[in-house]
């Protein structure tokens, strides 16, 4: 059994997180960060409330998965510094799916031999506050680190917020020949409740650090 604390119960997404997590039977909630059961911490809230969390759990040894975004370079380097301390998962994005997606594009990118140019389109609901998301960013990041032999002569980010969609993320690549398109849409945020649950029994078994998501969906313990 693993205890976790839900930070931003009372949000959308901690509403969801309580939810999917009844259906894991060897999950507990624990109401209080004190409480002496708690192993990780789930933080689904705002930048500066994830700081005050960090800072509530200095002197313990808890692990903590952080979903949320919008953080400055401030509070990164805070969140890595953190990490000597504990575990911690930090991803812009816990659907497995975004995860598959990018291992897709890499293998694009890296076996690519034109030139091409790049444009990320990504859509969110209207109250989503960062702009451009924290997953398009990534994607961006991925798509350069991927290039290797210098291809991709343009990268744009095109961002929406539009209605109460959850995250819709495409990569389209263009030559003078074709359009290539990668694309992954959410459905539900419980996709992302559903992969913090599952990261839970992985990062507490971790060495402190700093861990992607990527590292616990190509773990061994998820083979």
């Amino acid at each position: 059994m693993t205890g976790i604390f839900i930070n931003g119960l009372s949000g959308k997404m901690g509403t969801s997180l309580l939810n999917r997590s009844n259906l894991d039977n060897n999950i507990f909630i624990c109401k209080d960060i004190d409480d002496k059961e708690v192993e990780v911490v789930i933080d689904f809230s705002h930048p500066s409330s994830t700081i005050e969390t960090l800072d509530a759990i200095k002197d313990t040894n808890l692990s903590i998965i952080i979903g949320t975004t919008g953080f400055d370079d401030d509070q990164i380097s805070y969140i890595k510094e953190s990490s000597k301390y504990r575990s911690i998962l930090f991803a812009y994005n816990l659907s497995k799916g975004i995860s598959i997606l990018k291992d897709s594009i890499k293998g694009f990118v890296e076996s690519n031999s034109n030139n091409l140019s790049c444009r990320i389109e990504e859509t969110h609901h209207t109250q989503k506050i960062d702009s451009p998301s924290g997953t398009a960013i990534a994607l961006k990041d991925l798509v350069e680190f991927s290039d290797s032999k210098n291809l991709i002569k343009e990268i744009k980010i095109d961002s929406k917020r539009v209605g109460n969609i959850f995250g819709i993320h495409k990569v389209i690549f263009f030559s003078e020949l074709e359009k290539i398109k990668f694309s992954h849409e959410a459905i539900s945020r419980n996709i992302y409740s559903d992969g913090a649950i599952d990261a839970t029994h992985w990062i507490k078994d971790q060495k402190n650090g700093m861990y992607s998501f990527e590292n616990f969906f190509n773990s061994e313990d998820l083979l």
